[in-house]
């Protein structure tokens, strides 16, 4: 199975790549953060110069243009697929359902105080047994579910304050 990766430019324009692609493209790397490529017999000056490797977010000057580029390679791509995520920049207040499945506990009540990593719920899917923890320390403000509910995939099991 070939590589796959998903490229957005400035927020704006999506485009997919094969590894396959990516390796027939002519480049040389002219410096540490310069390259130079061959495209359809089109010349271009290329220049990483904000990487930020950790969040696979670059901004790059093709020629005299500036583009910020995100990428994503295919576990990126499935974690997305799923509705999950690796990490988050903002607060998480609500604790959804990653997919669906059969509430099997529900460790929490209303007004719990909970510390970031506690178990909150267990979640059945697929024969496999989810524990969904807490990802931050806060108080329990509703919980939405019971033990033996079915529940859909981003459906809301527990409600942050």
């Amino acid at each position: 199975m070939d590589k796959k990766y998903r490229v957005k430019v400035n927020d704006t324009y999506n485009f997919e790549f094969t590894q396959e692609e990516i390796d027939a493209l002519d480049t040389q790397q002219t410096s540490n953060s310069q390259y130079h490529l061959l495209k359809d017999n089109r010349s271009f000056s290329a220049e990483i110069f904000k990487p930020d490797f950790l969040n696979r977010k670059y901004e790059i000057k093709i020629n005299s243009n500036i583009y910020s580029v995100r990428i994503n390679n295919d576990l990126d791509m499935l974690i997305d697929d799923m509705g999950l995520s690796l990490g988050s920049l903002h607060q998480i207040n609500d604790i959804k359902a990653p997919m669906p499945g059969l509430i099997l506990e529900v460790n929490v009540k209303e007004g719990d105080e909970v510390k970031e990593g506690d178990y909150l719920l267990v979640l059945e899917a697929m024969k496999m047994e989810n524990t969904l923890t807490a990802p931050r320390d806060g108080v329990v403000k509703s919980v939405s579910v019971n033990k033996t509910d079915t529940v859909e995939k981003n459906q809301l099991l527990i409600e942050m304050e």
